[in-house]
């Protein structure tokens, strides 16, 4: 028996069923938590876990999203308007590819990755006069994984260290990618592209990875 005014089907469609959940933007996860919502018992604890979750997510995505308009951004922008842009990042702290890091209360991260195998791996930090601070050794690391080092040293004074990496397979050396943390002191537009600066060096805003955190 049918009951009148009572839907027994839930037909509403938001996604397909093999779509991809890591390629999914703001706007179609915010389709997929409202339908969420409109479904929900409001009796059942773990619909309102599952909410509350999915609410976090969606801040992840925007912040995710707000930073990549950031950076598109100052990429399509021309002359001052672009400049005036990239002065709001003056005085945020950023993560970047490059290997001048800064260390606040003797405490510090880098992270490093391989173009291809390395059966040893040597990192190497050093101070403004070339004197070697600290130094990490690995063995048989991977190409394409992140490799993060800690940095711990109440003995170090505040400010930007150089990090070396030097890493072999055999004879032959082998390319790698630092990522450091940096304290944007200004902004400028050199050789046609949009840069910050820092620690008397300039680096163009593709190679920021993340701002603040």
């Amino acid at each position: 028996m049918e009951l009148a005014g009572i839907n027994q089907e839930k037909t509403t469609k938001i996604v397909d069923a093999n779509y991809d959940n890591s390629k999914m933007d703001k706007d179609e996860f915010l389709k997929v938590l409202l339908a969420d919502i409109k479904w929900q018992n409001p009796m059942d604890v773990n619909d309102i876990n599952d909410f509350i979750n999915n609410s976090v997510k969606l801040r992840e995505i925007e912040i995710l999203n707000s930073f990549e308009d950031t950076i598109n951004t100052l990429r399509e922008l021309n002359g001052s308007n672009s400049l005036l842009m990239a002065s709001n990042l003056i005085g945020k702290k950023i993560i970047y590819e490059g290997n001048q890091t800064y260390i606040e209360n003797g405490k510090g991260q880098i992270t490093f990755q391989l173009e291809d195998f390395a059966e040893k791996v040597k990192v190497s930090i050093v101070d403004k006069n070339g004197n070697l601070v600290e130094e990490k050794k690995f063995e048989f690391l991977n190409a394409g994984e992140n490799y993060s080092l800690e940095i711990d040293n109440p003995q170090l004074e505040d400010g930007y260290y150089t990090v070396y990496i030097d890493a072999y397979k055999g004879k032959e050396k082998i390319d790698t990618k630092t990522i450091s943390t940096a304290y944007v002191e200004g902004a400028l537009k050199e050789d046609n592209q949009i840069k910050v600066i820092f620690s008397g060096i300039s680096i163009p805003i593709d190679k920021i990875k993340q701002i603040g955190g």
